[in-house]
């Protein structure tokens, strides 16, 4: 079927009834040219000679040509408009012209991949169990990093130990020359706690969270202790939890921050093609207790009001919402009825992306995190399309250069359609 953006007309099928529209098209064509005068016979004859004569390339630019003319003729445009929108939800014509029988068939197949859908959702329910499984393993290492970074606990010399790429390449001179100077340098400054601003530099190295954090939040988020991930518990229906954990601070009393996402895995029963696994159907935040004059989410402005009347000014002062990471906790509710505005809907799509985002990525490689090497990663596998795409346009051009009916001549100007306007 054809796609339609913003009123314009951006793909077309090849079926019956696309052949139809250029059918219509080429008429619209004529009848646009009628001004035009008429060939007698004998020219037609001497046309005729010189199409025979006409090679494929020719052919082809000449169609090339005519249809560029067509398309910017507005009245074509909104024609191709009309018989396009006509199409949308119809079905194709291939499946149109299939006999009964064999309709019956594809329909059987269709009830197949019904099923399919729900077993598949089945095993995304027995994922969910598996990931539970395996985050009660996990959690002893979280917990022991937390107490690490905020200084419940010192890690002996053994488990410091970590040999870097760059340090294989060190003799034992340049090593106990870098070790005293270490030892220098950590004598000159205070001897921190653990390991100072972790999280607010985790959220501040993730684009993603980056664009969060304001400046404002800051003093809080230095306070973050720990990020941790709850599942929900067997029998219960999907969901997850993220915990954030902050030490005693000024700026509000509570020490547990929470945000709850809500899980389906079942095919749409009006649409169980649509199955792509787990989906977040809706999240809670919690309240969070401000002390007096702290909170952030809010900010107070001052407006000035002249009467109409008396031509008096006054200052009013507002309280209006506020840029800040603590927003995530109180997202917008999800009606009943599923209806949303834009706005909503994109600020849910957001959310939810934050949450699985952290969820899957954040709280199991943290301390990479911190460090930039998992950012370095996600670059590296953006730089490797990259490349992949230039080696094939490379190998693309080697193939025309090594094409012995190549001529470089034909390149040098691009067809009608590909010229600026």
């Amino acid at each position: 079927m054809p796609y339609v953006f913003g009123g314009s007309v951006t793909a077309v099928v090849a079926s019956d009834t696309g052949v139809s529209i250029t059918r219509d098209l080429a008429k619209m064509a004529d009848m646009d040219n009628k001004d035009q005068a008429e060939l007698d016979p004998a020219d037609l004859e001497d046309v005729e000679d010189v199409e025979e004569e006409e090679t494929g390339e020719d052919v082809n630019s000449k169609a090339r040509q005519l249809t560029v003319q067509m398309m910017q003729n507005p009245q074509i445009l909104a024609a191709l408009q009309e018989r396009l929108d006509g199409l949308v939800g119809s079905p194709s014509g291939y499946m149109e012209s299939l006999p009964k029988v064999v309709k019956r068939r594809v329909n059987a197949l269709k009830n197949l991949q019904v099923k399919c859908a729900h077993i598949e959702a089945k095993f995304y329910e027995e994922v969910h169990e598996l990931e539970r499984k395996y985050a009660a393993l996990y959690q002893p290492l979280f917990d022991k990093r937390s107490d690490i970074v905020k200084a419940a606990y010192e890690p002996t010399e053994e488990e410091c130990e970590w040999k870097a790429d760059e340090e294989e390449e060190l003799t034992e001179e340049m090593k106990e020359k870098a070790k005293v100077e270490e030892e220098k340098k950590d004598e000159e400054k205070e001897d921190p706690k653990g390991v100072p601003e972790f999280w607010l530099t985790v959220f501040k190295n993730v684009d993603l969270l980056s664009d969060m954090v304001q400046e404002h939040d800051e003093p809080i988020l230095k306070q973050l202790q720990d990020v941790k991930v709850k599942f929900s518990d067997p029998g219960q229906p999907m969901s997850f939890s993220l915990e954030f954990n902050f030490e005693p601070n000024e700026f509000f009393t509570n020490t547990l921050l929470t945000k709850t996402y809500k899980m389906r895995s079942e095919p749409d029963e009006n649409d169980p093609f649509s199955f792509d696994g787990p989906e977040i159907m809706g999240c809670t935040g919690c309240t969070i207790d401000w002390t007096k004059g702290k909170n952030i989410t809010l900010k107070t402005i001052k407006k000035k009001q002249k009467h109409k009347g008396r031509g008096t000014v006054r200052t009013v002062t507002k309280t209006v919402p506020n840029d800040s990471f603590f927003n995530f906790f109180t997202p917008p509710d999800v009606p009943e009825s599923g209806d949303m505005d834009e706005d909503t809907e994109a600020v849910l799509a957001a959310d939810f992306e934050i949450g699985h985002f952290i969820r899957e990525r954040i709280v199991p490689r943290a301390v990479l995190y911190f460090t930039g090497e998992a950012i370095e990663d996600d670059d590296d596998d953006y730089d490797e399309e990259g490349e992949e795409a230039d080696d094939e346009e490379g190998e693309e051009e080697g193939e025309e250069e090594n094409d012995p009916d190549y001529d470089p001549k034909k390149d040098a100007n691009p067809p009608a359609e590909c010229k600026q306007q």
